[in-house]
């Protein structure tokens, strides 16, 4: 049973210390008369994260946690998304998405040490973010209060958010006066930009939108190679040399934004059933994604391939509605992760303006045998043996010829 606004004593805050959860941090104070402890947390957004201790010290926070979270996230989130090859509506790599899961549960986690009974986020009541986290905290423990300011408040407008902020003696950056052009997350893997300039989905978006990389018309008129190492399904060097997952996916952000790779234009349609217009960032996102699938090329069996084939839509529809920490979404990541046991090798790629290319693969497990499949003359494969397997194959397809002939039915 949800707790009423005097039941509630301490809350934790998924905080930036950006206008809109500085104005929180206020509101929950004025609204609940409880304590707001505040968790900010380094997912590789790009942004110094140290000046949120001082404007949370300034709203009267007593309990402040700042945390480098970059390689959990990318060791426990982001890579066993990879394994999956999760790609949602054909197109979005799950940027935003995979974020969520880890951020709920350092809320709940501080909740318990802090002794707080209550959790709060920033999300719209338009968006999917408010499911994905209240999802998370209804997995990890439903005791606890769950606040969501933008469904309760009335400060629907920024020009309300900087009239409250105002009232309250809250900082307001110059830049956040008027009407922002767009809003953005970012994380190590991704940036997604919507709103306001990016609405109108006929419109092409303007070249200021984008910020982790350069128009792949500029990208340098020579290609770069570089070779991706990988053991168990998880990306462990770079150009031989051996590096932790954060710092890995750093630097293959930096390949991707010199050479334009991983932009995307696309009209998703959100949980809570519109369609909404985003502009998404993946550079070296989408480096991985292309270097895992060509490891899997000749170390996975077809069966195997194909049956994660199959399950990945479904894993990635679970990732995208905020089901985590659901028992299908673990049981499907077990299935993954089983299928990684011999995904080990070394790909080579080619990046050149906007594209990423696999030109070459190698792995002391593959399947690739080039006895097999050459056009000279070889001793172990019998050419006579796939008359067999079409035979076999073929009778189910002749039977059902028979019987339309039989039937005089020709269509």
């Amino acid at each position: 049973m949800a707790q009423t606004s005097n039941d509630v004593k301490k809350i934790v805050l998924a905080y930036s210390g950006g206008l809109d959860t500085s104005v929180i941090v206020k509101w929950l104070q004025d609204t609940y008369g409880a304590e707001v402890v505040t968790f900010t947390a380094d997912l590789g957004q790009g942004e110094e994260i140290e000046p949120a201790r001082a404007k949370a010290k300034a709203s009267g926070v007593k309990e402040i946690f700042i945390e480098d979270v970059r390689e959990e996230f990318v060791r426990d989130y982001v890579f066993p998304m990879v394994r999956a090859n999760a790609v949602y509506e054909g197109l979005y790599l799950l940027g935003t998405s995979i974020a969520r899961p880890l951020i709920s549960k350092r809320l709940v986690e501080i909740a318990h040490e802090t002794g707080a009974d209550a959790v709060a986020h920033g999300a719209t009541g338009k968006g999917n973010d408010q499911v994905r986290f209240e999802l998370a905290f209804a997995a990890l423990d439903p005791s606890l209060t769950v606040i969501a300011p933008w469904r309760e408040w009335d400060l629907n407008s920024r020009e309300k958010l900087i009239a409250y902020a105002e009232q309250h003696g809250i900082s307001v950056p110059t830049d956040k006066r008027g009407e922002a052009p767009f809003s953005v997350d970012a994380n190590l893997w991704h940036t997604s930009s919507e709103g306001k300039a990016l609405e109108d989905p006929a419109q092409e978006a303007e070249d200021f939108v984008y910020q982790r990389t350069i128009a792949p018309e500029d990208a340098p008129d020579r290609a770069e190679y570089v070779v991706i190492g990988f053991e168990r399904g998880d990306a462990v060097s770079i150009n031989g040399d051996v590096l932790s997952p954060a710092t890995l996916l750093t630097r293959l952000n930096e390949m991707g934004r010199k050479h334009g790779i991983g932009r995307l234009d696309l009209v998703e349609n959100r949980f809570v059933g519109m369609k909404s217009r985003g502009i998404y960032e993946t550079p070296g996102g989408t480096i991985l994604m292309m270097a895992h699938r060509g490891i899997e090329q000749i170390t996975l069996d077809r069966g195997a391939m194909h049956l994660k084939d199959e399950l990945m839509p479904r894993y990635a529809r679970l990732l995208y509605e905020g089901f985590w920490f659901s028992p299908e979404r673990e049981m499907l990541q077990a299935a993954i992760d089983e299928s990684q046991r011999h995904v080990s090798g070394d790909v080579r790629l080619k990046l050149y303006k906007g594209s990423v290319n696999v030109v070459g693969r190698s792995s002391t497990e593959t399947l690739y045998s080039l006895e097999h499949v050459t056009f000279e003359e070889d001793e172990v494969y019998d050419q006579k043996d796939a008359e067999g397997f079409i035979r076999l194959s073929g009778l189910r397809l002749r039977l059902m010829a028979d019987r339309k002939k039989r039937l005089g039915k020709n269509d």
